[in-house]
């Protein structure tokens, strides 16, 4: 009897801590998704044409354009709708992207420094869109399916280069750093042989850039983004259980190599997308997911959930970071990433080297 009241009290210390912390999880989610709301608002009104929250709450929700007793011009609000919002939603979509991607790929290789650019699928999406910008087209279609093709081509090489060792995530990740080196080279020699025009437009975009972002071109990456997404959540479990290591998911009857090889090109082809459109924008996939662990916890699920809004917002400030800090000119994107992501970089390894 006493053996049954103290099971029985155990398990309802483990569901009160259960509740608990989902509590805390939808309290943290809630308080990102304000984040998040606050972020767009500050910078949607934020630019060379200061426009107060309650200008923006009006042209986002009340006024229509030219309307008359409107507290914004026609000007401020074409200038809001038609050139801010398209590049704070993709803004958004990069940095929810991204961050996604990372999320899955530290959780599939269990090794917490990997991201899309680890992998080199970012240097082949960015190889596939400079060749196709430099000698095809610059149509947003042509270069979409070049950096396609390019991020299919640098998931393939590999895993050739690791060939039987693809299994083991150590060899997997030093194929994609060396496959990473290898197709930037061949950029580099892209961007060597084109015209010295042509070089300087494509290193800018390289360096990633939202400022050419239109209405018409969110389409692509919102759907590639959600259905991404949705194959992350729909084969959570089986990445819960892959946490746990390769032996325990294999004797659990999960295709560990197939999974992990079937996230490789999700993450690949959202890597791809965003490439294409934005050029290179480096370690958000790696910092925000540990960001996102550090405040939710390893469960994936939790991590990914977190790790899209997080990463939505950041990519909205560090957008508002490179349009502010210089006047009358505009920071490529990738440059502040960069900068910050190094940082972050040498403190995962600090904490790596001391545990």
């Amino acid at each position: 009897m006493e053996v049954m009241n103290a099971s029985q009290t155990q398990n309802s210390r483990a569901s009160y801590a259960s509740k608990a912390f989902d509590f805390r999880f939808s309290a943290y989610l809630l308080a990102a998704l304000f984040l998040l709301v606050f972020s767009v608002i500050f910078a949607t009104g934020s630019g060379s044409i200061e426009l107060s929250s309650q200008q923006v709450f009006d042209a986002l929700f009340v006024c229509s354009q030219g309307a008359v007793g409107c507290d914004i011009s026609a000007v401020n609000y074409q200038i809001l709708w038609e050139i801010r919002l398209p590049r704070i939603i993709m803004a958004m979509i990069t940095g929810a992207g991204l961050s996604a991607s990372g999320a899955i790929l530290q959780s599939v290789t269990r090794n917490p420094l990997a991201d899309p650019y680890l992998f080199g699928i970012s240097s082949g999406a960015s190889l596939g869109a400079v060749i196709v910008m430099a000698a095809i087209s610059s149509a947003i279609i042509s270069i979409t399916a070049g950096a396609l093709i390019g991020g299919a081509l640098s998931v393939v090489l590999m895993l050739a280069l690791a060939g039987k060792s693809a299994t083991q995530v150590e060899k997997l990740l030093l194929s994609g750093v060396a496959v990473s080196f290898m197709l930037s080279a061949f950029t580099s020699l892209t961007l060597y042989y084109s015209s010295p025009e042509t070089a300087a437009s494509l290193l800018y975009w390289m360096m990633g850039s939202f400022s050419n972002s239109q209405w018409s071109e969110l389409g692509l990456p919102i759907i590639t983004l959600f259905l991404g997404v949705a194959t992350f959540f729909l084969y959570r479990r089986w990445l819960v259980v892959m946490q746990a290591g390769d032996e325990s998911a294999i004797t659990l009857g999960i295709p560990v190599h197939r999974l992990r090889l079937g996230m490789l090109i999700v993450c690949s082809a959202i890597t791809a997308v965003l490439v294409a459109h934005v050029g290179g924008i480096g370690f958000v996939g790696l910092m925000i997911p540990h960001i996102s662990r550090f405040i939710v916890g390893a469960q994936v699920h939790r991590v990914l959930l977190m790790s899209l809004v997080i990463g939505a917002s950041f990519m909205v400030w560090v957008d508002v970071v490179a349009r502010s800090l210089l006047e009358h000119q505009v920071l490529p994107v990738g440059v502040v990433t960069s900068a910050m992501g190094s940082l972050f970089f040498f403190i995962i390894l600090k904490r790596r080297t001391r545990s």
